[in-house]
């Protein structure tokens, strides 16, 4: 991937349905060239789609946070199978570094954000944690 596949790649991030028209006037490329490297880099499976997020769902969760998680031992994959379980977490993530996982939290409610977060920390092997709520997003995607 070159740095026009990467322009191009951040012009889709940012209106995934722009027209060839735009996109190529925004980049300075040819409607061809464009098509060209889009199809390209679906083909090869750097793209793999396009999506919509809907005004709705950025409300579904309007308190987010990402919990960072120290595990002792190695208790990760049952740590892992617990955070599973739980309706609030929207995702885990393997990390490196100080953490030894990492998980995305929303919920509607900071209540129920940290009813949550003390479910997480009362799970044994859990011995250290970091929370940091998001506030607001400054690049949407």
């Amino acid at each position: 991937m070159d740095d026009t596949d990467l322009k191009l790649i951040a012009a889709l991030r940012q209106d995934a349905r722009a027209s060839l028209s735009d996109l190529s006037a925004a980049l300075g490329m040819s409607r061809t060239t464009v098509r060209g490297r889009m199809e390209r880099l679906k083909a090869r499976g750097d793209i793999l789609g396009f999506s919509v997020v809907l005004r709705e769902e950025s409300l579904k969760d309007p308190v987010r946070g990402l919990m960072m998680i120290g595990i002792e031992g190695r208790g990760t994959d049952r740590i892992i199978r617990h955070l599973n379980g739980l309706s609030a977490v929207r995702e885990i993530y393997s990390t490196n570094g100080r953490w030894d996982i990492v998980a995305e939290i929303g919920t509607d409610t900071l209540e129920s954000f940290d009813q949550c977060l003390n479910q997480i920390r009362r799970l044994d092997g859990i011995v250290a944690s970091e929370t940091n709520l998001l506030l607001s997003a400054k690049k949407v995607t």
